[in-house]
């Protein structure tokens, strides 16, 4: 719990118990010790660290797909920060809610890692690029948005499901029996762990658009605590804010999630905000892709340029696929339960 001591504050920062949470939640407690480092003040803050495991940690079998959307990361964490056990929340962005729930704010964007999604090959295999892989080759993926958009491009390739912490993935990969000839996994994460040496090309857009928010990480914190609101305007990043706050309400009106095949490209110039956004199928036959260049001075003006991308894709097509998306969904988890209902019962 948050304490107070002499009438110094301990803010506890919470994240996931994965590795890949842990480091970046310390990364961010170190940013914040160092920001007082060099104070004398008695008054200044203190900071420690906390991990729970959530609900996507704990079902690791379930295509993500399946599962129901992104509140699988934070929900548990959430409960923990309204009841004040925590007090900011460590997220990669890409897995919070574009809505969050009543008494939670996102207080901080921070500088966001190289966003794109990279190749990684099976250990001992010589291919370099996608286009060199054989016909009919297994590239491991759980995500649906990487999958339609590859399979527009590349439909001679399978795609498998592939779950776990990135070691855990990684080894499935180089398992000599496994069916796997490659993963496509974020850079942003491979990097964070120690990992880029795995990655063996990255996919810029327009090979492949990547997830809202990837490679940003988000603080959330109770939207009544004034100190860590405070707090959080030293950690944000302008750049990263304004590009993240466009896509996230892009998505928001879309109203996908991170099973929901939604693809984003941004940059930012000066004032000068580029979004590109896209919506694929789930077969990839058919794409929705649409950019918008405007300036922006503040965050709303950030999150208009969203709004108003998600209403052309709606209006050009997006709809219909994300309407034959939801009804895919809802077969496939009829399915799934009937299987776990006889497998029950065997």
């Amino acid at each position: 719990m948050a304490t107070t001591q002499s009438n110094s504050r301990t803010f506890v920062l919470a994240s996931r118990a994965s590795l890949l949470a842990q480091i970046q939640t310390n990364s961010v407690l170190d940013t914040l010790q160092s920001i007082y480092a060099d104070s004398d003040d008695q008054l200044r803050p203190k900071f420690k660290a906390s991990f729970m495991s959530t609900a996507g940690d704990k079902n690791q079998s379930q295509a993500l797909y399946l599962l129901g959307g992104k509140a699988l990361w934070t929900k548990e964490l959430e409960v923990a920060l309204k009841e004040k056990e925590v007090d900011l929340l460590v997220h990669c962005l890409k897995d919070v809610p574009t809505t969050l729930p009543e008494g939670c704010a996102l207080g901080a964007i921070l500088e966001r890692e190289d966003p794109v999604d990279s190749l990684v090959i099976k250990t001992g295999k010589p291919w370099k690029r996608l286009n060199e892989l054989p016909e009919g080759s297994v590239i491991g993926t759980s995500s649906v948005r990487r999958v339609a958009q590859l399979k527009r491009q590349y439909p001679h390739f399978k795609f498998l499901d592939v779950r776990g912490n990135l070691n855990t993935r990684l080894a499935k990969l180089d398992a000599p029996d496994g069916p796997y000839a490659a993963l496509v996994l974020a850079k942003a994460g491979l990097v964070r762990q120690g990992l880029g040496d795995r990655i063996t090309a990255d996919l810029h857009p327009p090979t492949l658009f990547y997830a809202v928010s990837q490679g940003a990480l988000g603080i959330e914190v109770r939207s009544d605590d004034v100190e860590a609101i405070e707090l959080c305007k030293k950690l944000t990043h302008r750049d990263t804010q304004y590009r993240c706050l466009a896509e996230r309400a892009c998505l928001r009106v879309l109203e996908g999630g991170c099973s929901v095949p939604v693809g984003v490209s941004t940059e930012i110039r000066g004032d000068l905000l580029k979004l590109t956004g896209c919506v694929t199928s789930l077969n990839g036959e058919e794409h929705v892709e649409h950019t918008i260049e405007q300036t922006v001075t503040n965050p709303e003006e950030a999150e208009e340029v969203g709004q108003k991308m998600a209403k052309v894709l709606i209006e050009t097509g997006a709809k219909k696929i994300l309407d034959d998306i939801n009804v895919d969904r809802e077969r496939r988890i009829v399915a799934a339960k009937a299987e776990d209902e006889v497998r029950g019962a065997s």
